[in-house]
């Protein structure tokens, strides 16, 4: 299915998507120190940046432990991606000589996560947030520290033929919709139009 937006934006935003369907071939070190670098870049509270990435490499020596902290239907094309990565945040900061919580160590993360996803898709790799995961697991067998969250694991990969992809995901294999803006951006206070052709609608 075709994505089309409402208003313009570059094609970058549209055409970001995430597929199940991964051919597993090797990731250069090229790619992914380009994505991490516009990950570096990413916004951030008081230049705190908490976001840290733990990476396996498909059939490297992480690799069987990573699919492992996968939910059993996310290993089934998940164990295709030519990588998983593990994303944290730091839930804490220095502020005037003081370790004080970072509110917005979620926030900040999430928008270095995205920087990611687009400059893989620049590079012609795709991306696939996964939240069924083991998060006790991951913090034991990755020895991820109290003070970080557990944010999500990533899977990266070159997009593959449908016939690489199990059978059960066949059917959802295509980009998703997003709802208007209308019924995401209010003036205000939830429920109250922004834009004067919501107005006048009204």
């Amino acid at each position: 299915m075709a994505r089309t937006p409402d208003h313009p934006v570059e094609p970058l935003f549209v055409d970001r998507w995430s597929p199940r369907s991964f051919t597993g071939e090797p990731v250069p070190d090229a790619v992914l120190a380009s994505a991490f670098e516009a990950a570096r870049w990413a916004p951030s509270a008081s230049n705190v940046q908490p976001w840290r990435f733990l990476i396996a490499r498909h059939g490297d020596a992480h690799w069987e432990t990573f699919v492992s902290l996968l939910a059993p239907r996310n290993a089934l094309w998940a164990s295709r991606a030519s990588a998983l990565i593990v994303v944290l945040s730091e839930l804490k900061l220095e502020r005037r000589g003081a370790i004080v919580d970072n509110h917005s160590h979620s926030f900040d993360t999430g928008a270095a996560w995205t920087n990611f996803a687009h400059q893989a898709l620049l590079l012609g790799w795709h991306t696939h947030g996964i939240g069924g995961f083991d998060r006790e697991a991951a913090r034991e067998r990755l020895a991820v520290p109290a003070d970080f969250a557990i944010e999500t694991v990533v899977a990266l990969g070159r997009q593959g033929a449908l016939d690489t992809l199990h059978a059960d995901f066949h059917a959802g294999e295509s980009p998703s919709t997003r709802r208007p803006i209308t019924e995401s951006v209010f003036a205000g206070r939830l429920g109250q139009p922004v834009f004067a052709s919501e107005r006048d609608a009204a």
